[in-house]
């Protein structure tokens, strides 16, 4: 399952939601580390719902424009779960070959808003 599918779902385990709403929702789940494009968002919404993942729920018209809500299948909380098992156990071995080494790891310096950029 590829990041954007695991966190697509994520967005739509507690409630339906619009695309506008699962890209904010899959922005504030990776704590901003996944900014899906709206071509990249409903590429993977085709996908989940070929594979039976997500369904459409319903569509509403607002201000003009059509809004298509997806939800989660008993499927995709299946699929879902079962990644996220995978990733757990993933980590956990993972954190425990870190412990086993006896190595520390090192936690980057955190740097302010534009320092990345190289500004000075």
């Amino acid at each position: 399952m590829t990041q954007a599918a695991f966190f697509v779902l994520t967005a739509l385990a507690d409630q339906p939601r619009h695309g506008y709403g699962i890209l904010r929702e899959v922005e504030d789940l990776s704590d901003g580390e996944v900014h899906l494009r709206v071509g990249t968002l409903y590429g993977v919404l085709d996908r989940l719902t070929a594979d039976a993942l997500i369904a459409l729920d319903r569509e509403e018209v607002q201000q003009g424009r059509l809004r298509r809500y997806y939800r989660l299948t008993d499927e995709g909380v299946a699929a879902l779960d079962a990644e996220a098992e995978r990733m757990a156990a993933g980590a956990s071995a993972a954190k425990q070959r870190i412990a086993e080494s006896g190595r520390t790891p090192v936690v980057p310096p955190v740097t302010g808003p534009g320092l990345a950029g190289g500004l000075a």
